[in-house]
């Protein structure tokens, strides 16, 4: 053997109680687990009082670039994650062509950043893929965009794709999902992938549903068409016959406020009728995204260079204000902007730093201006790469959606800016701390169940999520009285307490509390009926 954890407090993954056990790695896999606790190998880790547990499978991560330029990835590991699904909320980065690249690059680099220097050397989803084969901390999976898809062969008019243009897509994406990718995301308040009607998705879907793959969509509304943006991606799911699942699912701002149960009854009838329905979520109340994402959609139609020109006009600007404060512009869920939820988190140029942890009420009051006026000039001085904080959420729904049986976990984590969320340091270790050890919402075997064995269910993993001889040994010890998440809104790069070690397929990437500086991940390919691996 090659590393042997010697007497843990197992806990597989599927859902059953714990179990002591040795439990020994050999060649990258779960060579043995052995109740009498008999095992030798070459290195030994005591694992007394300590839970040994499959690795955290992130379900919605915005590590597509991170991940590249700073592949050790101490966000995730030090987390126990072992596995991120990327290309998540319809955009991200393949497959493209040079100038969807260039479009792609400063719409997002409020997400991802734009980090100087980087080696933009792919362009369909394989060589991204192959790309992440050279050398990462964690596996990764990856997502068809359908907004990148519009990109490449509609463009980011605000208009129907033609019967033409539909076929370009449903090509691409049979390419993306040949290549490897899991399945598709959409992310349906964000250009262009909004701009899709639900024919054209369901059209899409027929795709994804024939390469084994699923669906994975940011909908139309976390406001006040949540429910309704819910029921139309069960259509889609229904009519296409692709497996569905939402994306940071919940429902926000005060018109939710309790309404958590309407989302599940409406899922467990979809579930009942046979849909093939899951969902994951973060433990917290505040979301996060790009500062212009709260445009209405109209405005965002053409790309920045459009947008840019219509904020710079006064009566564009009365009428964005008037959608934004009053009745509610689709970007921002159909609900009336309340600037003091909304709270910067990072920017791109130096002149702005001043704004980084302000809400936008508060930065508009300390410059005497009106807040709506003080947003439009943000964004056109940062050409929209500004992003926030979202502090829309509610505690009673975090907790009463993530009980259900279908719930898995995603971090939505992004990994620049000044002041982002915690999330992405925090999620795995505050489900273990807050959600199971402090409050009870969740039991330890069943909450392990939904951050690795439910999530690889998900996304037909062949060999990974659960502690199984034959697994790859992606696998991570934790202290079940100690883990913790240090992340905070002022101090969101802080690391978890009371997760020793950490291995990437039988490799450690964190040993005794420390980063290895290994590189064992790779991405994991979809095989169609084969499954992943």
């Amino acid at each position: 053997m090659d590393v042997v954890f010697r007497g843990a407090r197992v806990i597989d993954g599927t859902g059953a109680p714990a179990f002591l056990a040795d439990v020994g790695v050999a060649e990258g896999r779960i060579a043995e687990v052995d109740r009498r606790r008999r095992l030798g190998g070459r290195r030994v880790v005591d694992a007394d009082g300590l839970v040994l547990a499959p690795g955290f499978i992130d379900m919605h991560a915005h590590s597509d670039l991170q991940l590249l330029a700073n592949p050790g990835h101490e966000a995730k590991v030090c987390q126990g994650v072992t596995l991120e699904v990327l290309g998540q909320d319809g955009l991200s980065y393949a497959p493209v062509d040079g100038a969807v690249l260039a479009a792609l690059r400063e719409q997002l680099v409020g997400w991802n950043g734009d980090p100087p220097g980087f080696a933009w050397d792919w362009r369909t989803v394989g060589e991204y893929l192959d790309r992440l084969d050279a050398g990462i901390a964690v596996n990764a999976a990856y997502l068809v965009p359908q907004g990148t898809l519009r990109a490449v062969c509609v463009g980011w008019d605000d208009r129907p794709a033609t019967p033409s243009e539909v076929d370009a897509m449903r090509g691409l994406l049979d390419q993306g999902l040949a290549e490897g990718a899991v399945g598709m995301s959409s992310g349906l308040t964000y250009t262009p992938g909004m701009y899709a009607d639900t024919g054209e998705l369901v059209a899409l879907c027929e795709v994804v549903a024939a390469r084994h793959g699923y669906y994975c969509p940011h909908h139309r509304s976390y406001g006040a068409g949540a429910l309704d943006a819910y029921a139309e991606m069960i259509e889609v799911s229904r009519r296409s016959g692709c497996p569905l699942h939402l994306a940071h699912a919940t429902m926000n701002f005060p018109v939710n406020a309790g309404r958590a149960g309407d989302l599940l009854a409406l899922l467990d009838g979809a579930i009942a009728g046979g849909c093939d329905v899951s969902l994951d979520s973060y433990p917290y109340l505040p979301g996060a995204t790009y500062l212009s994402a709260l445009l209405p959609s109209w405005a965002a139609a053409g790309g920045v260079d459009a947008t840019v020109a219509r904020l710079a006009d006064p009566a564009t600007r009365q009428r964005l204000r008037v959608e934004l404060e009053e009745t509610g512009s689709d970007g921002c869920h159909g609900v009336p902007v309340d600037w003091a939820t909304i709270q910067i988190s990072g920017v791109r140029r130096a002149e702005q730093a001043h704004l980084v942890g302000l809400t936008v009420a508060e930065a508009a009051r300390r410059a005497g201006r009106a807040p709506a006026e003080l947003y439009f000039d943000v964004l056109v001085a940062e050409r929209l790469g500004t992003s926030c904080l979202m502090h829309v959420g509610h505690e009673d729904n975090v907790r009463t959606i993530m009980r259900h049986p279908a719930h898995t976990a995603g971090s939505d984590g992004l990994l620049v800016g000044e002041r982002p969320h915690p999330r992405a340091w925090g999620t795995f270790p505050r489900y273990l701390a807050r959600y199971v050890r402090e409050l009870g919402v969740l039991g330890l075997e069943e909450c392990v169940a939904h951050l690795t064995g439910r999530a690889a269910r998900r996304l037909r993993l062949a060999d990974r999520g659960l502690i199984r001889e034959g697994y790859a040994a992606d696998l991570v010890l934790f202290d079940p009285e100690t883990v913790a998440d240090t992340a905070t809104f002022d101090q969101p790069g802080r690391l978890p307490a009371g997760i020793p070690h950490v291995l990437v397929n039988g490799v450690p990437v964190v040993r005794d509390g420390v980063r290895t500086g290994a590189l064992p991940g790779r991405s994991l390919r979809n095989h169609g009926a084969g499954g992943v691996h």
